[in-house]
């Protein structure tokens, strides 16, 4: 057992942010591009935290009297991320690792609402999902915990890797392998070898991963991986499972979820009733009535493969009982060169769409309309301000909203708008 995991045995709370620091935590002094953590080591102290992990020498020096409650190591990351380690290893409870370009987040939740019927689930919280969420995240679970979660977020090669080398997950799931963050992974084969750095990790220790049968990519990668063992499941087990979430491509989600459940031995009847009372939160397959509208709120996060599910689930859809139809579309971040091609593409489905009013927010879909030069109801605007602006002047009432972009766009700052 290392020094630093009895500490932590003795005070099993940790904290990276000098604003928010729980009495008896330890504090791990980050480094940033923008910021030092250690440059607050004292004052999370001061605060309350028993203890405070460094990786400057030059703290001791400053505050001499905190000398011991100073713990000095080669790099803060790295030792919150062995750490975590450590801690996952001592508690040896089962790991389920969820990555995929879509839906992470919502299956994540899903399964937990599944596996809490029959276990002690920690699930990841919020989009703790990174390289510092996932040490958190696995540092949050404690002997009480019978099953633990993980989602785990990459927008490069090489990123996954890592979060399995500190999770050490036995099981996996992949949603899917779609076009997002196509810039850092380099394209969609980068995305493919990246993403499958869960499945290469399960194949190299005895891990077992969850296969939808129709996914003919997963499928095909998942036979590339002799050593690891698969759980074979259909979609249709999602048929007739009542739920709230909007878009047939949800439907994935559940079925992942219940396939998971079906495996650890929760029961049918419990798991069905799990799914139908799980509520959708933070903009993610929101139908949100206002007192004008009706609102699909879909705007935590965009890429072009979410994007066309989410289109395509719309167009199927009917104004009823309001008398129009809306789109809202803010740009979808980090696609790199591939991002003219992508967002003229997403405009050109949007546009067949001929019963929708169009809004554009941002600079890439302006690009793709000055590509297209469209005719019909469309309005772009270059930033959130520009529409909310319009829509004060211009009201809009009786329609059906969606409402889909980036984070970075900034979409839900226009619902009180609607």
């Amino acid at each position: 057992m290392s020094p630093l995991y009895e500490i932590f045995k003795q005070h099993p709370q940790v904290t990276t942010d000098s604003r928010n620091i729980p009495a008896g935590s330890i504090f791990f002094a980050l480094r940033g591009a923008s910021f030092d953590g250690n440059r607050f080591a004292a004052d999370a102290l001061e605060k309350g935290a028993s203890y405070a992990v460094i990786d400057d020498p030059g703290v001791i020096g400053e505050h001499p009297a905190l000398g011991d409650r100073l713990i000095l190591v080669e790099e803060s990351l790295s030792a919150l991320q062995a750490l975590a380690r450590e801690h996952r290893r001592a508690l040896g409870l089962p790991i389920l690792a969820i990555a995929g370009s879509n839906g992470k987040t919502t299956t994540k939740e899903l399964t937990a609402a599944v596996l809490s019927q029959k276990y002690r689930v920690y699930a990841t919280r919020g989009n703790l999902n990174n390289h510092i969420g996932v040490p958190l995240t696995l540092l949050a679970m404690d002997a009480e915990t019978e099953f633990g979660i993980v989602e785990m977020g990459a927008s490069a090669c090489g990123e996954i890797a890592l979060l399995c080398s500190i999770a050490e997950p036995d099981y996996g799931l992949l949603t899917n392998i779609g076009h997002a963050h196509l810039e850092g992974f380099g394209g969609p084969e980068g995305i493919r070898r990246g993403k499958g750095e869960l499945f290469d990790f399960l194949a190299a220790h005895n891990g077992r991963a969850f296969i939808p049968k129709e996914d003919e990519i997963l499928t095909l990668m998942a036979q590339e991986r002799p050593g690891m063992a698969v759980e074979s499941y259909s979609r249709q087990i999602a048929d007739k499972a009542e739920n709230q979430l909007e878009g047939e491509f949800n439907r994935l989600n559940i079925a992942a979820s219940l396939a998971v459940g079906r495996f650890f031995g929760v029961d049918k009847a419990l798991m069905r009733t799990a799914i139908a009372a799980y509520h959708p939160s933070n903009h993610r397959s929101q139908r949100t009535p206002t007192e004008r509208n009706t609102l699909i709120l879909d705007c935590y996060n965009a890429n072009p493969s979410s994007m066309a599910a989410a289109l395509g689930h719309f167009a199927g859809e009917g104004a009823a009982p309001h008398a129009r139809k809306v789109l809202i579309l803010g740009d979808m971040r980090e696609l790199g060169a591939w991002s003219a091609e992508e967002h003229t593409a997403i405009l050109r489905q949007a546009l067949m769409m001929a019963d929708a009013e169009l809004h554009l927010v941002g600079s890439d879909f302006a690009q793709a309309y000055e590509t297209l030069q469209p005719a019909g109801a469309i309005h772009c605007h270059a930033t959130c301000a520009e529409l909310i602006n319009r829509l004060k002047a211009e009201p809009i009432t009786d329609a059906l909203i969606l409402i889909k972009g980036s984070r970075s766009i900034g979409l839900e700052q226009v619902i009180p708008y609607l």
